[in-house]
């Protein structure tokens, strides 16, 4: 017998392989042994739970419980936020244990007080747009045009705030969107979406991200938009808005048409006169400073008209009446 043959007779025998064995059978229990009694690292669940398995926390809250068997499932069951019930009949299904439904109550809560924030945001930038004399909308859901090196693609664009002027010519009309963003996250997040940019810019003459204080330089935002920045004396205008001449397309109207846009227009004479419902208190500041921002701050060197409508509106109507104008020109009364 060769020496190679020896080698391999003693290495394989029967006795070795045994020994071997069960050598690993005992480090496999004593791991086990040891991974029972050893506490769980602080916080090592907690860093695991992500926004995904709250989504299916909460889908196992609102459902019957039937289990899925998946790696999402399994985390959840490892970290105790749902446990297993086997039923009388033999089926096994899912509940929501008591640390599941801490987990949730604090999503929600929190997801409340970011929500929260931003409507509020949303809600000062559309009543600004309804001083300067705009027509505003707020949750529109319109289809933008996009140009793609694959050709053309539609895209949904649901901006926070979607505002024209009130007027009757179209060419007055100065479209413009406003993106609210609370958080750097996630404004972040939304710039490199560039096709919901794009598509934006093909609905509106100008783009604006309305941010809150702290959370953005004007050169975190792309050359095509503008910035405002929130703080508590009004809007203030970090790098005014580009404006480019556009027309409004008929899927975009009928948009409009379907649509019911927010409060009318507020009279700023009346607003200083002060508002018993408290219209100037939520806003953060009194109805002079209210008229300083809108004058200053919010010119039209910055891109958001105050009274430009008025003067095109005036313009619109000498054209109209006047001896020599054009018949399509006047878009108001009767033919």
């Amino acid at each position: 017998m060769s020496t190679a043959d020896a080698v391999a007779a003693r290495v394989f025998s029967p006795q070795v392989c045994a020994t071997a064995e069960a050598g690993a059978v005992a480090r496999t229990a004593a791991r086990q042994a040891a991974s029972d009694t050893a506490p769980a690292p602080a916080g090592s669940v907690g860093a695991a739970i992500t926004a995904l398995h709250r989504r299916r926390l909460r889908a196992v809250w609102r459902s019957a419980g039937w289990p899925c068997c998946d790696l999402v499932e399994l985390d959840l069951l490892a970290a105790g936020l749902i446990e297993r019930v086997r039923a009388p009949s033999g089926h096994e299904t899912l509940r929501v244990t008591d640390d599941g439904v801490r987990l949730l109550a604090e999503t929600r809560e929190r997801n409340r007080r970011a929500y929260g924030a931003h409507e509020a945001l949303v809600e000062r930038v559309a009543r600004q747009m309804g001083r300067d004399g705009r027509i505003v909308w707020r949750g529109l859901s319109l289809r933008g045009r996009v140009e793609t090196a694959d050709g053309v693609r539609w895209t949904m664009a649901m901006p926070d705030v979607f505002s024209i002027r009130h007027t009757t010519v179209e060419d007055y009309l100065l479209p413009i969107v406003h993106e609210v963003k609370v958080s750097r996250a996630d404004l972040l997040g939304d710039l490199r979406r560039e096709a919901k940019r794009r598509a934006y810019l093909s609905l509106a003459a100008e783009c604006w991200y309305v941010v809150k204080a702290g959370i953005a330089r004007p050169e975190d935002i792309p050359p095509e938009c503008g910035l405002l920045v929130a703080t508590a004396d009004g809007l203030e205008v970090a790098r005014p808005a580009p404006r480019r001449a556009m027309r409004l397309p008929f899927a975009a109207w009928m948009s409009l048409a379907r649509a019911t846009p927010c409060e009318g227009r507020l009279e700023e004479g009346q607003m200083l006169l002060g508002d018993e419902s408290g219209t100037d208190d939520a806003w953060g500041f009194d109805g002079q400073a209210a008229v300083e921002v809108t004058a200053g701050d919010l010119g039209t060197g910055a891109g958001v008209d105050v009274g430009a409508d008025a003067d095109a509106d005036a313009d619109a109507s000498a054209a109209s009446s006047g001896p020599t104008a054009d018949p399509a020109v006047r878009r108001d009364g009767p033919p």
